[in-house]
């Protein structure tokens, strides 16, 4: 069963966007911590169930796979939105894999990066915010 099945569509994308507002609100308790990597990914995660939201109101589904960019060529984001889903496309993956990172994920972030991570899923946020999808 899809997941649009157990719920209805508008409930879907509210349900995406309450778990958008709560992941960005765990990546900037967890820059506050100086808990880097967490950071970063949170706001992935905040950019990516945004956008999700987003598309399950413009286009009634859920987009499968994680890639910011998809979504936002899908939801024609103008090119600021485009920018900040390219800074954290890779970021689902480079945050919880050595294999991806090149090292170890909790070594390889600082308090500058996870700052523009979480400036680059505000932006995304903000946009879909203000879209009223």
């Amino acid at each position: 069963m899809s997941s649009e099945g157990w719920m209805s569509v508008r409930k879907l994308a509210e349900a995406y966007w309450s778990q958008a507002r709560a992941d960005y609100a765990a990546a900037v308790t967890l820059l506050d911590a100086g808990v880097y990597f967490a950071s970063v990914f949170f706001a992935q995660q905040a950019a990516e169930q945004a956008l999700k939201s987003a598309a399950i109101r413009k286009y009634g589904k859920t987009p499968r796979g994680h890639n910011l960019i998809q979504i936002c060529n899908l939801l024609e984001a103008p090119i600021e939105v485009m920018n900040a889903a390219a800074e954290l496309n890779p970021e689902f993956i480079a945050t919880r894999s050595p294999e991806a990172a090149n090292g170890v994920p909790a070594q390889n972030y600082d308090r500058k990066s996870a700052r523009l991570h979480l400036k680059c899923a505000q932006t995304i946020v903000d946009w879909i915010k203000a879209s009223q999808y």
